[in-house]
């Protein structure tokens, strides 16, 4: 799997680094690249504590299937994410499931069931906002955090509890603007990650 963030500057879309640290009111989408087939969806957990499904929906697009080899863009609609909230780390997880998860009625029609939100979080402390990696040489000057990007999920959230994602054994890589998450063994199940996007 790929993921490569993109921010819009004036009325282009740039890949950035996926650590940068995003200016409040940046406006971003991903692109999304797989070498197998399912169904994407993607969570956030905001700096303020709110919890949001951002794909699939309305708004952001509703055909989440995805297919081998395939770049798509998330959100898929003229939608984008924007930024916004204290300074800290927004909590995206991204879910790759072999099967669609169908509404409550059973209905295909939204092809999701929406998760519940998360329990209430306490205020990010202080000393976890991001900050800029001095150590790491950027010839634009970009402000990156190396905690940021692509991450294994240490503690699987209450709110995604219900996944049956097993263990997974996940490689998670930076190329040139990008993340790779790997696995050695072919995935059966869903997977499930974390992206955090660090802002000031």
């Amino acid at each position: 799997m790929e993921i490569q963030v993109e921010r819009l500057a004036g009325d282009k879309w740039v890949p950035v680094d996926p650590a940068l640290i995003f200016d409040s009111g940046d406006r971003v989408r991903f692109r999304f690249r797989t070498n197998f087939d399912g169904y994407l969806y993607v969570t956030n957990i905001s700096t303020s504590g709110s919890y949001a499904l951002l794909f699939p929906r309305p708004d952001t697009g509703e055909q989440n299937r995805i297919r081998s080899g395939t770049e798509y863009v998330v959100p898929e609609t003229q939608a984008r994410f924007r930024i916004a909230g204290p300074a800290g780390h927004e909590t995206l997880y991204w879910i790759v499931s072999p099967t669609a998860w169908r509404s409550e009625d059973g209905g295909s029609h939204s092809g999701y069931i929406p998760l519940p939100p998360p329990p209430e979080q306490k205020a990010t402390p202080p000393n976890m906002t991001p900050r800029c990696d001095d150590a790491v040489f950027r010839a634009r000057g970009d402000c990156v955090d190396p905690t940021a990007g692509a991450r294994e999920l240490e503690v699987v959230p209450p709110n995604l509890a219900g996944i049956p994602a097993g263990k997974q054994d996940l490689m998670f890589l930076r190329e040139e603007n990008k993340a790779v998450i790997a696995s050695p063994e072919p995935l059966r199940g869903p997977v499930v990650y974390e992206f955090l996007l660090a802002h000031k």
